[in-house]
């Protein structure tokens, strides 16, 4: 028997070009979703005869709700070793089997540099007065030599972007709530007292942070008023790390010179939200995983993935 596969969210249209899948050709049949669906319904419609479901990421979240309406569903492929949106143990008492795939932290510390690049030397503003043939240079930029860098988070992402701070010879701060000097100054970093040090001391803050309760809403209205009124806010990892209409007022009011953002807390970011036209937003589609090489991983180790629970010994196994 055939089953039927859905990969979802698949932007570009590349996942079955990326990936090789005749591992499983002739046992699945996979068919691509390239638009988001958000409304549940069609959701359910578009899912409904699939026993195996290709996720990017935590854009689609499955909870008991959904679970209960795909009887036929077996198998989730979530790209990533990690899937807050997905409900676990709801998915383990639906009989359903999760698994993961690998991920490079890379691609993320390389576009929190686009950003902060592009922040500090005014890219966006200067390209397109080139590209409308108006005055020769506008702005002024900072040097990064000498500055502050505050690094919300020091794991592998974070100490990946300290390193790079470090060769562009900056002074890099990082905080989190069980961030050690030991590990600070592996990372070449200075151990903040506390994240409200942290942000009165820089000149860019970039947050790589797990979302969690402890983390969720880390950044509010106290905490951006701290922040220089020269300093940028750099997110690459969670919108809900960072109190949202707080965000929008500091960005408004000036309490910040201005953020780079990558992730937002609707996805894709509605046509008129105000942060796609604010004058000193640098922002992209949430695209800090988005290259060739991570998504050959991803793809291909989903056809992995797959190959493996079809014949009964599935791999990287996402446990409640």
């Amino acid at each position: 028997m055939t089953l039927h596969c859905a990969v979802l969210d698949d932007y570009q249209g590349v996942a079955q070009t990326i990936a090789d899948w005749s591992p499983v050709a002739g046992r699945v049949e996979v068919r691509v979703v390239r638009e988001h669906i958000d409304d549940r319904e069609q959701l359910v419609a578009a899912l409904d005869d699939c026993e195996i479901v290709v996720l990017m990421r935590e854009r689609t979240p499955v909870d008991a709700e959904l679970l209960g309406r795909l009887p036929k569903l077996r198998l989730l492929v979530t790209t990533g070793m990690r899937n807050a949106s997905i409900d676990l143990l709801a998915a383990a008492e639906a009989g359903v089997t999760v698994c993961g795939t690998e991920s490079s932290s890379t691609p993320p510390v390389e576009l929190t540099w686009a950003l902060l690049l592009g922040l500090a030397r005014h890219l966006t503003a200067e390209s397109q007065t080139m590209r409308e043939a108006g005055p020769w240079q506008n702005t002024v930029g900072q040097d990064l030599s000498g500055r502050t860098l505050g690094l919300l988070g020091l794991g592998k992402i974070g100490s990946r972007v300290a390193a790079v701070a470090n060769a562009f010879g900056m002074n890099v701060l990082a905080w989190s709530e069980h961030l050690t000097p030991e590990r600070a100054i592996a990372a070449d970093a200075e151990l903040s007292a506390d994240k409200h040090d942290l942000l009165r001391r820089s000149d860019f803050v970039s947050i790589h942070l797990a979302l969690s309760d402890r983390t969720r809403g880390l950044l509010g209205e106290q905490e951006l008023r701290a922040m220089n009124p020269h300093a940028y806010l750099i997110n690459t990892s969670r919108a809900a790390i960072v109190d949202e209409q707080a965000l929008l007022l500091a960005l408004r009011e000036r309490w910040i010179a201005g953020a780079g953002l990558d992730v937002f807390h609707t996805e894709p970011l509605p046509t008129d939200d105000p942060l796609r036209t604010l004058p000193n937003v640098l922002a992209t589609p949430h695209l800090g995983y988005v290259t060739d090489r991570n998504y050959r991983t991803f793809y291909t180790n989903a056809v992995e993935d797959i190959a493996a629970y079809l014949d009964g010994t599935p791999v990287r196994l996402l446990q409640p």
